[in-house]
């Protein structure tokens, strides 16, 4: 893949084959999909262990989401991804009302997202993303990325540190770089961001992603 095959494909207006292409991995890739998971659950576990009750009305800088928004919104994205990532059916927006205890919910839910994208043959399959249908290896990055810079949101609204490994955080934004770019639509992905001089490598992650750092 080159750039020059990424440009042509937007230039004709085939974004979602773009996002694919450009998304694929690159010979200087150095941490596989499922190892990028391993370093991020941790992360995201003890991001979520930090918060209260007290703290899910909070607002993120992820624009219109509370802190109970962002883990209602990671919570339907398991239950749909874990089903696409096994072949399934994924379940029907608003056919599933948000959990009660979205705190209590969330390990179990990414627990089961996880083990789809872990299951036989779930990354050579093509997985219908919100974006469109693309191969697994290729939206099991994009669920990296997603639920790295919500731990970010997580973190932030809450005050607490934030510190994923440097590699993961590498890793993920060479990805972003590439793929992100097709996707920008406002909705899916806003424009980047100016993240202030001082900015740390998450920081500059979460302002790739359109977030006011």
């Amino acid at each position: 893949m080159t750039d020059a095959d990424v440009t042509g494909l937007i230039e004709h207006g085939r974004d979602r084959e773009a996002a694919v292409l450009g998304a694929a991995p690159t010979k200087g890739d150095h941490m596989d999909v499922l190892s990028q998971l391993d370093e991020l659950g941790p992360v995201l576990a003890g991001v979520v262990g930090g918060i209260s009750p007290a703290d899910l009305d909070r607002p993120t800088p992820c624009a219109g989401f509370t802190v109970r928004g962002v883990l209602e919104h990671m919570l339907g994205g398991a239950a749909a991804f874990a089903a696409a990532f096994r072949g399934e059916q994924p379940p029907a927006p608003g056919d599933a009302a948000p959990p009660d205890d979205v705190l209590g919910s969330f390990g179990p839910a990414l627990t089961s997202l996880v083990d789809a994208i872990r299951s036989p043959g779930a990354l050579e399959r093509d997985v219908a993303a919100p974006f469109g249908e693309v191969p697994g290896m290729t939206f099991a990055r994009f669920v990296v990325l997603d639920g790295l810079v919500h731990g970010w949101d997580l973190a932030t609204a809450t005050g607490q540190a934030y510190e994923p490994p440097d590699a993961l955080v590498a890793e993920v934004t060479a990805f972003a770089t590439e793929a992100l770019p097709p996707l920008r639509d406002g909705e899916t992905f806003a424009e980047p961001t100016t993240p202030p001089a001082s900015a740390s490598p998450i920081e500059r992650l979460a302002a790739l992603t359109g977030r006011e750092v």
